[in-house]
């Protein structure tokens, strides 16, 4: 942490001054700078360790890891078979479809940037040819 900081979480003039004009103003004002002040450096490895327990909980979810939570056995030998079956097909339309908008984005980004090649390339002509391209007016 910078120790330079004039608003650090340590008994300095101005974390003071900031404390008692916060109980003078709002007395939870003040009391929340007196739990900045004590508790302060440890809100830092707090929340390093909240990003961690949530980062951990939701790395399940991520596309790579997403079927290995699921894929518990339930004994049913033929029903177990069916399932990873349609796992793996569902897994395969997913795919599919990913790269289907992939190449749908691909195809938008393309036709926007035709539309404003053209759009381009008339004002050019337009102000080649004397104008000032057309004025439109607002409404």
């Amino acid at each position: 942490m910078n120790q330079s900081a004039m608003i650090r979480p340590d008994w300095t003039p101005a974390t003071i001054a900031l404390m008692v004009l916060g109980f003078v103003v709002f007395w939870p004002l003040g009391l929340a700078m007196l739990a900045y002040i004590l508790f302060g450096e440890k809100l830092k490895t707090f929340k390093k360790d909240a990003n961690d327990t949530v980062d951990g909980m939701c790395s399940a979810f991520k596309r790579g890891g997403r079927r290995s939570n699921w894929t518990h056995r339930t004994g049913n030998v033929a029903f177990d078979d069916w399932r990873e079956a349609e796992l793996a097909r569902l897994e395969e339309e997913r795919r599919k479809l990913d790269e289907m908008r992939e190449e749908f984005d691909t195809y938008v980004r393309e036709l926007r940037r035709a539309k404003d090649q053209e759009e381009f390339d008339r004002f050019m002509r337009d102000r080649k040819n004397g104008g000032s391209g057309p004025i439109v007016e607002a409404h």
